[in-house]
């Protein structure tokens, strides 16, 4: 588990194709790994990775063919600037949110533009994701814990300050640049949870507007 808040900046230095899935080496930069181990987990780029080897000045990591599929992983390239935390302790600040590294899904911004000295920015999430979205709630981009400031069907709006700007790649982020993305766990368990005994059927869609007008929760 993250809490979503970058500790470091790292560059993805080597890549390795293993049959199928990869393998990674990221340099960790300023991130302190004195206290990390083979087995430990590492958020980059806001997915949860295994780390495999610790070379000096950063650390191996396996991404499965899953991980290739429904991430931006598949078009790193070596120089590649990625956002870095390790896993959370039971000493961690809880300074961001709940976050589980399982990416949701690939986002894209729209557009950016200056607003005082912050940025504005716009993304476009998958379809399937917009309902997990809400308005001042929080959402994960590229490892990054955020507030939500306004949500337009699949886009919604962020505001970022200038030290998360520095601090984190979204520095660099214009028009087209994509993005991991992982909704709020919380809301992801509730809709299951709201599924009631419908969730053990085979074949289940998730909520729909009839299952929940079905069961009292909404009124044409």
């Amino acid at each position: 588990m993250f809490t979503g808040i970058i500790e470091a900046v790292g560059e993805i230095t080597e890549l390795k194709p293993q049959g199928g899935d990869l393998r990674v080496r990221v340099r960790s930069g300023k991130l302190d790994l004195s206290d990390v181990q083979l087995g430990d987990s590492i958020a980059t780029n806001g997915v949860c990775l295994t780390v495999v080897d610790l070379p000096g000045d950063g650390y191996w990591a396996d991404v499965s063919a899953e991980t290739l599929d429904v991430t931006t992983v598949n078009g790193w390239k070596t120089g590649d600037r990625v956002n870095l935390e390790k896993a959370l302790t039971p000493q961690t600040r809880l300074g961001g949110h709940i976050v589980s590294g399982h990416v949701d899904g690939i986002g894209e911004v729209v557009w950016r533009r200056s607003e005082a000295r912050a940025e504005r920015f716009r993304l476009r999430a998958p379809d399937q994701l917009a309902k997990y979205i809400a308005h001042k709630g929080s959402i994960t981009v590229d490892g990054t814990s955020l507030t939500v400031n306004a949500v337009d069907g699949a886009e919604f709006e962020l505001t970022i300050v200038p030290h998360t700007l520095q601090e984190t790649i979204m520095g660099g982020y214009q028009a087209g640049t994509r993005v991991n993305l992982e909704v709020d766990l919380i809301a992801r368990y509730l809709e299951r949870l709201l599924l009631g005994d419908q969730a053990a059927k085979p074949g289940d869609g998730g909520l729909t507007v009839e299952f929940l007008a079905r069961h009292g929760f909404y009124r044409t």
